[in-house]
């Protein structure tokens, strides 16, 4: 999407002059809309500015869907790439024929369930209050043509929907940037629990040195007094003797609690450096499954001119896939991830809602079945690998439910060797 977006034609509602005007750093086209009529409706595809084409047909239309239209105009040879679809239907919906129509017309079926729950809406803000909950949940197509359509939408309403499209492709970053934030606080505390750990080992050894020698000078000591006074009446001795032992038993009793102290001390200090050792193997773990995850998405998002050196997308032509668990919100962007890739989605949550036999069935249409580790019961976990044994067909576990974590494991080498046109 290009910096021209700022640029965006589109309905205007009634000025106020009290009401503060968003900042512009661009002109806006004088003509806004084409249509003439004055009764409200909902607005065409061709009826908005040609800088808003691009995020519609990219947002709202998955690769496969958009094929499908232009074959029925003979505009998507099978050399075409996804681009060149998507360069040609941007082309298409600023015109106002039949193919613009198709269009449209597709559009609105591929969402009409949103388009249904957004007509309740009578007013801006209603609109505007169901966009954002439409954003918080991750059901962004439907809602943004449901949005941008809406006969009560207005310029300040479509920039704003047009912003929060623009920004999602930026989110993956931010979101790694928290876990890189608690990785480096894990390093710096295991640093400062080996430098106590060390301290305590010093101090222990320091208390055993003095403890040893002091026995040492307390033994010479009762030898020379020994040796140096054998006249002396053996009752004196006796009396001088036990006092001396007892000293030297009330001091060794000390010196066995410190060391008896210190020693749990320092196991407690040596378990809790090994908790943090196996914590921060874990975070550099998830760290580089991160980072090797964020390069995909970044690789996949990049414009062309930008990717024309990197790996080209995995195709997944007529693969069936499982996705077992993970969020409800998250399906919708899944499904069209995929299907942008040509394969498809089946999604099953695990007997939440789903009923357990279900999953069999599904099992079995489906080619590859993926699951995220941090999203599912261990009741579904076992019955899906006891599925995938039985029928000879592979799983996947996934990180997390996260759609990067899905975009990933679908561009392993291993997953294009599923695809019949390979």
């Amino acid at each position: 999407m290009s910096g021209a977006g700022l640029s965006i034609a589109m309905k205007t509602g009634a000025s106020n002059p009290m009401v503060p005007r968003p900042m512009d750093f661009r002109p806006v086209p004088a003509t806004i809309l084409i249509r003439r009529e004055a009764a409200p409706r909902r607005t065409k595809i061709w009826e908005f500015s040609t800088n808003l084409h691009c995020s519609i047909v990219g947002t709202c239309l998955s690769t496969t869907e958009l094929r499908s239209v232009l074959k029925k105009f003979g505009m998507a040879a099978d050399g075409c790439s996804d681009h060149d679809l998507h360069a040609v239907a941007v082309s298409l919906a600023s015109r106002r024929d039949e193919a613009a129509r198709q269009l449209n017309k597709v559009l609105d079926q591929r969402h009409k369930l949103a388009i249904s729950q957004f007509a309740k809406a009578d007013t801006e803000q209603a609109v505007r209050t169901q966009w954002r909950e439409s954003v918080k949940r991750g059901d962004i197509p439907g809602a943004y043509w449901a949005t941008l359509t809406h006969p009560a939408t207005t310029q300040a309403l479509v920039r704003e929907a047009f912003g929060e499209v623009h920004m999602l492709s930026h989110l993956v970053g931010s979101a790694n940037r928290a876990d890189i934030k608690r990785l480096c606080w894990l390093e710096s505390e295991k640093a400062a629990l080996e430098a106590k750990v060390q301290r305590q080992q010093q101090a222990l050894h320091e208390a055993v040195v003095v403890r040893d020698r002091q026995i040492h000078e307390l033994r010479r000591a009762l030898t020379q007094k020994i040796v140096a006074s054998p006249s002396e009446p053996v009752a004196e001795d006796s009396a001088a003797l036990r006092d001396l032992v007892a000293d030297l038993e009330r001091r060794l009793s000390t010196h066995a609690r410190r060391r008896a102290a210190m020693e749990d001390r320092l196991a407690a200090a040596q378990a809790a450096a090994e908790r943090e050792a196996a914590a921060r193997a874990a975070a550099e773990k998830d760290r580089d499954a991160m980072r090797h995850e964020l390069n995909v998405i970044e690789a996949i998002l990049a414009p062309p001119s930008e990717a024309s050196g990197a790996r080209p997308e995995a195709r997944l032509d007529g693969v069936v896939l499982l996705y077992v668990g993970g969020r409800p919100n998250q399906f919708a962007p899944m499904r069209a991830a995929v299907e942008r890739l040509g394969a498809t989605l089946l999604h099953h949550d695990g007997g939440i809602e789903n009923q357990s036999a279900l999953l069999h069935g599904l099992a079995s249409r489906a080619d590859v079945v993926l699951f995220p580790v941090d999203c599912i019961s261990h009741e579904a976990v076992n019955t899906v690998k006891a599925l995938c044994r039985q029928s000879g067909k592979r799983y996947i576990p996934l990180r997390s439910a996260s759609i990067t974590s899905l975009l990933t494991a679908l561009q392993a080498p291993e997953m294009t060797a599923l695809s019949p046109a390979v």
